[in-house]
């Protein structure tokens, strides 16, 4: 009878082992990587190189307009992990933008720049490089400034009509609470740098302004990419949506691992407002952020918001 007993706690020990093991394989398979673990082995690669990885390097310049093969002469590295012109071309195109060195190969500097969280809007779109585009702005007297203008717009440069200078916002449900303090702070901080003002309300139906969190394919057409990369977007004037990636690590002030609500909120009415990408790393629409950092307002921001809006 005593052997009967050890057999059957031998059976429900083995069983117990058998779920944990389970579970621990289970949860190590849905443990979500971060979607830029694939620059880990590029770095040094350049043009001639096949290396595992560069496939997914194409599909990420070409998210953010770096990189075109559906107008280009030569597709037939579209898809492999060839290192062709194309894409040397392109790499040097984003060193350009992002202050490196512009040679074409994947050094450790223009690495780490890919590897930052970043806004999810384009640099580069329809092959207007924007972040580079030149603005001449005048003087009351006809004269152009001096000053080399480093802020861009949205392709058609659109903006919220001259009238329409009070903004309505609203946040949708399964926002996270601790976000909509940041948010309000950081559209009070535009608010007290150009002629808008803003007011959130409770009913999103007639709002101006929608702000969201959202994961994956969320049927605006830019499908966020989990954890790293694309952590945010929003769209030009006059559409209104600002969705943040809710598969982010997200935090209110500098917190280290995550990303600060309030600095990202703030880029991401720029965009609302008109505002693309600035070649100013110092700028609040520099297209990536420092994880565990905060950013405000900078002067070449102001000075794009006033320069759209001519006030």
């Amino acid at each position: 009878m005593a052997s009967k007993y050890v057999s059957l706690f031998s059976l429900a020990l083995l069983v117990l082992l058998s779920l944990l093991v389970d579970h621990s394989v289970s949860g190590a398979d849905t443990k979500k990587k971060s979607s830029v673990e694939f620059l880990k082995h590029l770095q040094g690669c350049h043009k001639g190189d096949k290396v595992k990885g560069i496939l997914e390097l194409k599909k990420y310049l070409e998210k953010f307009g770096y990189l075109d093969y559906k107008n280009a002469k030569n597709r037939s590295h579209e898809n492999d992990d060839d290192f062709d012109d194309l894409l040397e071309s392109a790499v040097k195109t984003y060193q350009l933008n992002f202050h490196v060195k512009s040679s074409g190969v994947l050094d450790r500097k223009t690495l780490s720049k890919m590897a930052k969280p970043r806004c999810g809007d384009a640099d580069i779109v329809n092959g207007t490089n924007w972040m580079k585009k030149t603005h001449h702005h005048q003087h009351g007297s006809g004269s152009p400034f001096h000053t080399v203008a480093h802020y861009s717009f949205f392709q058609g440069s659109p903006r919220w009509p001259a009238a329409q200078t009070h903004l309505t916002y609203a946040f949708l449900p399964g926002t996270r609470g601790d976000a909509m303090g940041p948010v309000a702070r950081a559209f009070q901080t535009w608010q007290a740098n150009t002629h808008f003002r803003f007011s959130r309300v409770e009913d999103s139906t007639n709002a101006n302004i929608k702000i969201r969190f959202a994961r994956g394919d969320h049927g605006d057409g830019n499908p966020f990419d989990g954890p790293g990369r694309t952590i945010a977007h929003a769209f030009a004037p006059p559409d209104g949506r600002f969705h943040y990636d809710a598969d982010e690590t997200w935090a209110v002030g500098a917190v280290p691992g995550a990303n600060d609500l309030e600095t990202v909120a703030l880029h991401e009415i720029g965009h609302l407002l008109g505002l693309g990408h600035s070649e100013v790393e110092g700028a609040i629409m520099w297209p990536s952020i420092t994880v565990g950092s905060t950013k405000g307002l900078h002067r070449d921001d102001i000075e794009g918001i006033r320069a759209l809006y001519n006030v």
